[in-house]
């Protein structure tokens, strides 16, 4: 199994106290086995000098799938979140002749994956998605045509879109980010009662900006399929973080209070066997 090390820096400016709840740490998956991770906090004031530890609460949603960090930041400080992890990953071979299921034959769980979201207004888009892709053979390829044409007609551009933007947005702008990308993408196959979900997490990306990276999953067979509308990288060297209806549900880091993100820096690296 190949083996990531991941290595991510969040800094910010608090001007106030603030509740922060991060989601940065690898999730408990079954397709990855985390072997080392820790997480280290460190803040000064602005006089720079060095202000007492900040303790941390851990809890999860999902069994693990999705865990946080939560920890309440004084006042006046430069506050920096860095966490480090080694996580083996285990991502399924793609099941290219996987069928989509009939609605009675759908495993009750995935239904929650076929509502329309905040930003997955699959409500708003089912006639586009039938007039486009209704006549394509149903399945793996279906949803491999849906990626296709967003890459083919959506431009990735940095700044075109902000944490307003929504699947109908994108329809009509035609420039999104890869959280955009995801976000049409769910929308689509979900008119198409297809289950769709978010997933955001770490991707090597070998020619562009260390980010976090979102994608998307959706339920073929008997299974549930990652896609990348991007094609940024390859999924086979994916960190799942995050997995839920869209990005408004599993954001990388939620405050209260007030203070200004200065540096993101989620970089991952395949280690050598």
């Amino acid at each position: 199994m190949p083996t990531f090390q991941i290595d991510c820096l969040l800094e910010y400016q608090v001007h106030e106290p603030t509740e922060f709840i991060f989601q940065v740490e690898a999730s408990k998956h079954a397709w990855q086995n985390i072997l080392h991770e820790e997480i280290v906090i460190s803040s000064m004031s602005k006089a720079m000098s060095e202000m007492p530890a900040i303790a941390i609460k851990h809890f999860d949603r999902d069994q693990g799938v999705n865990r946080f960090a939560r920890l309440s930041a004084p006042a006046e400080q430069l506050f920096r979140l860095h966490y480090q992890a080694h996580v083996e990953t285990s991502i399924p071979t793609r099941p290219i002749d996987a069928e989509e299921n009939a609605i009675h034959l759908l495993p009750s769980e995935t239904f929650y994956y076929l509502a329309p979201s905040r930003f997955c207004e699959s409500d708003l888009l089912e006639r586009m998605a039938q007039r486009t892709f209704g006549h394509i053979p149903t399945g793996y390829q279906r949803v491999q045509t849906i990626c296709d044409w967003i890459y083919a007609h959506i431009i990735y551009e940095s700044g075109s879109s902000d944490h307003t933007t929504s699947a109908k947005d994108i329809l009509v702008s035609r420039a999104g980010v890869c959280r955009d990308f995801a976000h049409l993408a769910i929308a689509i196959c979900r008119a198409l009662d297809i289950p769709a979900r978010f997933v955001f997490g770490y991707m090597p990306f070998y020619q562009a900006m260390p980010d976090f990276h979102a994608i998307f999953e959706v339920y073929l067979g008997q299974q549930w399929v990652l896609f990348d509308a991007t094609k940024m990288g390859p999924i086979e060297e994916f960190v799942r973080v995050g997995t839920g209806l869209d990005a408004k549900d599993v954001p990388f880091a939620s405050f209260f209070g007030q203070a200004e993100l200065l540096k993101i820096q989620p970089q991952i690296h395949k280690l050598e066997a």
